[in-house]
């Protein structure tokens, strides 16, 4: 397999918005399979090659430019051949505005040309007819801006984004009470609105931040086990186990296993860092 994966420094204006770009050009002469566990963002995939996608929320199809929001299962991608494209890595409250004021509903990853939105579908068409990263980058930029920055823009509620910004902050180790409580909301209104705007309940989102940084501490193959489950607020190895089971479809030692070769020759998943 060959590749080159080329980081990129959102602008200054749009870092609350966007934790990473990452372009991504590969080839494999043989069929390449990933697994994609539950992360802490949602991502952006300006692909120019349709990848497969299979998993128990999204069946089996296949998609070149879509959008994966936040989700508790798995999705394993493949491909044989090219790929190349931009993935942008979004938080919540972003990809709702971007989608002019939409969540996605928990574990969809529609295509860009089922979104009813002409000038995102098109943004990878205009990626492959630029030469450079630079460029690529500065396009996702522009159109990043006037949705993201705009005035009149449709975001989250503020008790909402509070909400994740403490979520996102503990790794989901703070109850949906004390939540509700901080934004002087109450319980049932908090989880309907959530979900509304993040795609997920509250509830659900602590499970997949806690398992999105045990899943980092596993696959970056340095903790013991039983020291990963109580550092992420798991009451035993077991309980580890279990919730690898549920949210990654494996047990921690085959997603260790099967992640650590992958480390430096296959590009991180959405909120995940190179270096973790």
């Amino acid at each position: 397999m060959s590749a080159e994966y080329v980081p990129g420094r959102p602008p200054a204006a749009l870092r609350g918005h966007v934790l990473r770009y990452l372009g991504y050009r590969e080839h494999a002469a043989a069929p390449l399979r990933r697994r994609q566990p539950p992360s802490a963002g949602t991502a952006l995939i300006l692909g120019l090659h349709p990848l497969t996608l299979s998993g128990p929320a999204v069946g089996t199809g296949s998609a070149a430019a879509f959008v994966g929001g936040l989700s508790e299962t798995w999705v394993l991608t493949e491909f044989t051949g090219p790929q190349a494209g931009v993935q942008v890595d979004l938080t919540p409250a972003a990809t709702y505005t971007l989608l002019g004021g939409r969540a996605l509903p928990g574990g969809t990853v529609p295509r860009l040309d089922e979104l009813d939105d002409p000038l995102l579908a098109a943004l990878p068409a205009r990626l492959a007819a630029e030469p450079t990263w630079d460029g690529r980058f500065a396009l996702v930029s522009a159109l990043l801006a006037d949705r993201l920055l705009d005035d009149r823009a449709r975001v989250p509620a503020p008790e909402v984004r509070y909400a994740w910004d403490r979520l996102s902050a503990t790794a989901g180790r703070v109850g949906v009470a004390e939540l509700a409580a901080e934004t002087g909301w109450s319980r049932r209104h908090l989880q309907s609105r959530f979900r509304t705007q993040v795609g997920l309940a509250p509830g659900t989102v602590r499970r997949v931040l806690r398992f999105a940084r045990a899943a980092e501490l596993v696959g970056g193959g340095r903790a013991p086990l039983a020291v990963v489950a109580a550092g992420c607020g798991y009451a035993d190895q077991a309980h580890l186990t279990r919730e690898f089971r549920a949210l990654a479809g494996i047990t921690p030692a085959a997603f260790r296993a099967e992640q650590f070769p992958l480390l430096h020759d296959a590009p991180p998943r959405p909120g995940q860092d190179r270096a973790s």
